[in-house]
């Protein structure tokens, strides 16, 4: 039998009303006209350490870092995430699209402190176990064709000293951007889909999903094919119902190992530079992009205003590094990794290589958009293919610049100093 720690897990509805502007697809510009399925906020607390995950594209390191300041934590054990769902509001100034309701987000924020705390208040003993789903078969790499996808389905489930289930955690890498641009109902995407079952087959239990290392994976179309408002048959309601369900099927199949009760915590910070890829000077690029607004389609003309809005606004900053945060919880042998921002499936494979040695095997669970979201951090080998994850979602992120190749790789490094 494994040995107890206290633990405890919570949820908290944040779904805004209809009206508010959504993020996730410059090509959308509609507000939210509704709810398909609640937006949540999902904590969960494991000794002195929590995690604590909201349905949002994204959260700044500023709310992150006033969400940890207010949770009262000590330093490096608490990790505020994001799921990535295009389906909800805007949840960070100046970046992934305009119209940021200050309420909401205060909302958004104060529901992170209270999950947390209510987590922490709810710890009862409980003993953890481990263990790694089969892949669900769905991920596809959306710039190469066979190009590397991540597997791993790590499977982490808590249960009071009696029994009865207290949470369960899983973590998959595949991009939440089932439901496409024409979607204006306020949605988790497949996430949701994916907590429902593994809730149902659970009774009791706060289901958390962690999205990872899934910046250039999705279920197969290019990351192009949303600029576009028209519908496709494969991305609807009905397909992320399927996706999850798929996903939860994985999780539960997973065979399960006892773990101890020695919990630990690391965090670091290092700077990120940026490096311009554009060649040429913002003034030029802004008035060639104006010129082909004029006679493009309604979708492709928002996309060049919000690149127009980047020339004239944004491209002049310096380029002053980014402070990235990486936090590592080593539960009793399980290591769960947040790393910021979008981080390509190439980056969890090598992660997970360096820690466990057979990325089929061991305990890490990689997760991106964790305590900080400022855009796609490629591995150094995609840069000549360039592309909307290297040469151009810094616009919509509101960047001046992409981060300059080696990037990814120093979070490895920091991460695998961590473990160490």
């Amino acid at each position: 039998m494994s040995e107890l720690v206290p633990a405890g897990a919570a949820v908290i509805d944040v779904t805004p009303p209809a009206g508010l502007a959504m993020s996730g697809f410059a090509a959308r510009t509609s507000p939210a006209t509704g709810m398909h399925d609640p937006l949540t906020v999902r904590a969960v607390a494991v000794g002195e350490t929590a995690l604590v995950v909201a349905d949002a594209i994204g959260l700044h390191e500023d709310s992150c870092r006033r969400i940890r300041d207010r949770a009262g934590l000590a330093d490096g054990h608490l990790i505020v995430a994001a799921t990535h769902t295009h389906g909800g509001p805007v949840a960070m100034p100046g970046r992934l699209g305009p119209g940021l309701d200050p309420a909401w987000l205060q909302r958004l924020e104060d529901a992170c402190v209270r999950a947390v705390a209510e987590a922490r208040a709810a710890r009862r003993p409980a003993r953890l176990g481990f263990g790694r789903g089969t892949d669900p078969g769905i991920a596809r790499n959306r710039r190469h064709a066979g190009g590397p996808v991540d597997p791993a389905l790590p499977v982490l489930r808590i249960r009071e000293e009696g029994g009865a289930p207290i949470a369960v955690l899983t973590c998959h890498a595949l991009h939440p951007v089932v439901l496409g641009a024409d979607n204006t109902l306020f949605t988790a995407d497949y996430p949701g889909a994916v907590r429902r079952h593994l809730e149902a087959a659970h009774p009791g239990a706060v289901a958390i999903f962690l999205t990872g290392c899934t910046g250039d994976i999705n279920t197969g179309h290019p990351a192009h094919a949303s600029i576009s408002t028209a519908p496709r048959l494969d991305r609807t309601f009905a397909e992320a119902e399927l996706i999850g369900a798929r996903i939860a099927q994985s999780a539960l199949q997973a065979l399960e190992q006892p773990l101890g009760n020695d919990i630990r915590a690391a965090c670091t910070e290092l700077m990120l530079p940026l490096a311009r890829t554009e060649t040429e000077a913002p003034v030029v690029l802004a008035d060639a992009w104006r010129r082909e607004a004029a006679a493009a389609d309604p979708a492709r003309a928002a996309l060049l205003r919000c690149w127009i809005d980047w020339a004239e606004r944004v491209a002049s900053r310096p380029l002053t590094p980014w402070s990235a945060r990486v936090t590592l919880f080593d539960w009793s042998g399980a290591r769960l990794i947040g790393l910021p921002g979008e981080i390509f499936a190439r980056t969890g494979l090598d992660l997970r290589r360096a820690l466990d040695g057979d990325s089929f095997a061991g305990r890490t669970m990689t997760f991106g958009f964790a305590d900080g979201c400022p855009g796609y951090i490629p591995p150094a080998g995609e840069y000549r293919h360039g592309g909307y994850e290297v040469d151009e979602a810094h616009r919509y992120y509101g960047l001046p610049a992409a981060f300059s190749p080696g990037a990814a790789e120093r979070l490895v490094e920091a991460a695998i100093e961590l473990a160490r």
